[in-house]
């Protein structure tokens, strides 16, 4: 059975047959002055559409095909470069060419942001064409000049030039959204342009993986989005652009409710950047965290699971430079809750690299707050999570396992410093073999507190008792992870 896939908007539905959605309407001048009363109870979207659809613009890509070719694959005949495009990134086939290797044009939608001719759209939509056009509402078509793009936000900052005044969007503040508002997009679905689509936020800070867009939180909603709206506007009842239109779930291609949209203020964040240098930096913290769960809470005996919990700090990082340790759980970054750890990696990349901000954790059960100094994530990791998320690792002796002492040589050769951690020598029981501990794993804390001997670790564990739960911070190999393991109840277990 094929599963759910995220499609980018301007990927999608390359048949002619897909239906368009019951929930869309095309908006028109004439049908927005005769526009019948609004229903009592709901909300009228009308004034909306007629303030800011002219700053809303139909965006074409074009692509000659000429450029080189990435795969040495044969093109798959009868296929247009959407499907081929969906084919090559979501079953690996490499035998079918991506579209910069056909002539083809890319249809997408975008918005005007200042009366000087700024356009923001999707990266996704013009990345390496070799000429942009937008369509305004009054069918004045122009040449794009592409300012600067960011592939990680999925970011294109467009220049045009009208000879005059351009109407513009107001921008909104997509921190103040909450699931249950009501939200509206304007693009160009199939390229049937001005085509306006309403719905309520789903959820917010919504994490899409490792996938493209790590550093992105995401809003989830359920507004009908298709091929060709992809840098479409997504505003609030006020008016205001909250959210640029990206990406849907699907497994089918088309619409099936849920669509994902950029906020607009990490949008806004990249396009100051690329209007004044033409790339995009981001802040970068140097720590590897893990969502704080059930055994977690249970392990250390915490209120609640919100924050990320350090893994590990890298050497000469602003962490390492803040006093970030090992254990210690990130509760509010520059003054902003984290509640759920994939909070944490968005609110480091937007922050301006140089920048001071206070950071509280909880170590050893009392909130304390730190000061890091940002720094720059390099750009060729721009790709990666500010935060990166460390790879699974190990575990401990009344918890089915026995350890060892480390010589000096030990330690050297997996970085560690003088007194930090034993190695597990065998590992005896079924709760610790199911963790994926492995003999030659190093742990270096128990339940937050470090330990550098056999003695220090039989001291840590001495209180362990059926039915509780460890937390072991374990490396192997040059990644540390913590792991927690709960004590079989029942010898039979």
């Amino acid at each position: 059975m094929n599963q759910p896939r995220l499609v980018n908007s301007r990927l999608l539905c390359g048949l002619l047959g897909c239906a368009l959605g019951l929930g869309m309407a095309t908006a028109s001048p004439a049908t927005w002055a005769q526009a019948a009363p609004a229903v009592a109870g709901l909300p009228d979207f009308t004034g909306i559409v007629q303030k800011n659809a002219p700053a809303v613009v139909h965006v074409e890509a074009k692509y000659s095909g000429h450029r080189p070719k990435n795969s040495g694959g044969m093109p798959m005949q009868g296929m247009d470069p959407g499907q081929a495009e969906i084919f090559r990134r979501f079953f690996g086939m490499p035998m079918l060419p991506s579209p910069d290797e056909q002539a083809h044009t890319s249809l997408g939608s975008g918005f005007i942001l200042s009366s000087d001719g700024y356009i923001l759209t999707n990266n996704h939509v013009v990345d390496h064409a070799d000429s942009v056009t937008v369509r305004l509402q009054d069918r004045r078509t122009l040449t794009a000049k592409v300012v600067g793009t960011d592939p990680t936000y999925d970011i294109a900052l467009l220049k045009v030039d009208a000879g005059g005044s351009l109407p513009a969007v107001s921008i909104g503040d997509s921190s103040l959204l909450k699931p249950g508002q009501w939200v509206l997009a304007i693009g160009s679905p199939f390229g049937f342009d001005y085509t306006v689509t309403q719905g309520i936020v789903s959820a917010v800070g919504r994490s899409l993986g490792n996938r493209d867009q790590p550093s992105t939180s995401f809003i989830q909603t359920d507004v009908p989005i298709n091929r060709g709206n992809s840098g479409g506007p997504l505003f609030n009842l006020q008016g205001q652009v909250v959210g640029i239109n990206s990406q849907i779930f699907s497994d089918t291609g088309g619409y099936q409710g849920i669509a994902f949209s950029i906020p607009i203020d990490l949008a806004m964040n990249a396009v100051e950047q690329l209007k004044s240098k033409g790339y995009v930096t981001r802040g970068m913290l140097g720590v590897q965290i893990k969502p704080v769960d059930d055994d977690v809470v249970k392990a250390l005996k915490l209120d609640s699971d919100k924050g990320a919990i350090v893994v590990s700090v890298s050497p000469d990082s602003a962490a390492q430079k803040a006093g970030l340790q090992s254990g210690d759980i990130i509760l509010a970054f520059d003054g902003h809750e984290v509640v759920q750890g994939q909070d944490l990696p968005p609110m480091v990349a937007m922050t301006k690299p140089g920048a001071t901000v206070p950071i509280k954790v909880l170590r050893d059960g009392k909130e304390k707050t730190v000061n890091a100094t940002i720094s720059t994530m390099p750009r060729d990791q721009n790709a990666a999570s500010a935060l990166s998320k460390a790879a699974p690792s190990s575990g401990a002796d009344a918890l089915g396992l026995s350890v060892e002492n480390m010589d000096a040589s030990a330690r050297s050769q997996l970085g560690l410093k003088p007194g930090e951690g034993v190695a597990i020598a065998n590992v005896t029981g079924p709760a610790a073999a199911q963790a994926g501990l492995q003999q030659g794993d190093v742990v270096l804390m128990v339940n937050q507190k470090k330990v550098g001997s056999v003695e220090a670790f039989r001291a840590a564990t001495a209180g362990v008792k059926p039915g509780d739960t460890v937390l072991l911070l374990v490396r192997r190999g040059d990644s540390n992870n913590f792991i927690a393991l709960t004590i079989p109840s029942d010898k039979a277990d």
